[in-house]
């Protein structure tokens, strides 16, 4: 591809030697380097198990915690070189009214909650949440003359 003239001006341009370059080829992976291919190996596992949300200083943290020492700006690199960006999880925030013309579950109490006795309004809720350690949810049942208390934790 290229000619004599232009190999021989190039390899004296970069002062190097073809054999000289041949054996850089060949060399195997210097110990950083293999070092670094394990660190990736190993951030990859933990942003991976955290469904994606940790960030750099998360996964510094994890690693220090098995012992792993390295600086938390080689993590965020190597997070960098892997393309590797957490998640940025937002707070549910439900819709608690419908605008416009509702025509779902009707009011048939029309929000009285007072009652002449207990027993005659009965009214209830159901409030689910997610977090980080499951699900839950709690299912109330009110007397409006009695206030009853919490009736269901699940």
């Amino acid at each position: 591809m290229f000619s004599r003239a232009a190999r021989a001006s190039r390899s004296a341009w970069l002062e190097i030697s073809r054999s000289g370059f041949y054996e850089w080829r060949s060399r195997p992976a210097s110990a950083t380097a293999q070092r670094r291919e394990q660190l990736k190996a190993r951030i990859a596992g933990i942003f991976t198990g955290s469904h994606d949300t940790y960030g750099y200083r998360r996964v510094h943290a994890a690693l220090t915690r098995t012992g792993e020492d390295c600086s938390p700006e080689l993590v965020r690199a190597l997070m960098r070189e892997l393309g590797l960006v957490p998640v940025q999880v937002r707070a549910f925030r439900p819709a608690t009214t419908e605008p416009g013309d509702f025509r779902g579950i009707p009011d048939l109490i029309d929000r009285d909650f007072t009652a002449d006795r207990p027993g005659a309004k009965l009214v209830g809720d159901i409030t689910s949440w997610e977090s980080h350690r499951g699900s839950g949810r709690v299912q109330v049942e009110l007397s409006a003359g009695d206030h009853s208390d919490i009736t269901d934790f699940v």
